[in-house]
């Protein structure tokens, strides 16, 4: 694949993300401190991404380098269920924790 057209690739999963989310090309700009036609280049894939804006990029619209740079998300099972364990409390992250126990007792 030729760089030209990793760069469009790229640029369109930037803005099939951004659009998924109802975000603009200057709400993304302001999220991640650049300009409107940074994202635009980005989007048109007229310019290669800087590691740190890529990263920048990324959190913003949820998603991980793998998924911008190449269209997968190599995010583990375990790495998914962690994230989402991140915003529980800890009575649910204890029943959560019982019920993986009796998952285990099951299994034995």
């Amino acid at each position: 694949m030729s760089n030209e057209n990793f760069l469009k690739q790229m640029g369109q999963r930037i803005w099939a993300r951004r659009k998924a989310l109802g975000l603009t090309q200057e709400d993304l700009a302001e999220m991640i401190g650049v300009t409107t036609p940074m994202i635009s280049n980005l989007e048109w894939g007229k310019k290669a991404i800087r590691p740190d804006n890529l990263a920048k990029v990324c959190k913003a619209l949820g998603v991980s380098a793998d998924f911008i740079l190449y269209g997968c998300d190599t995010q583990s099972p375990v790495d998914a269920v962690a994230d989402k364990l991140l915003s529980l409390t800890d009575e649910e992250l204890k029943a959560i924790s019982n019920m993986i126990d009796m998952l285990n007792k099951n299994r034995a």
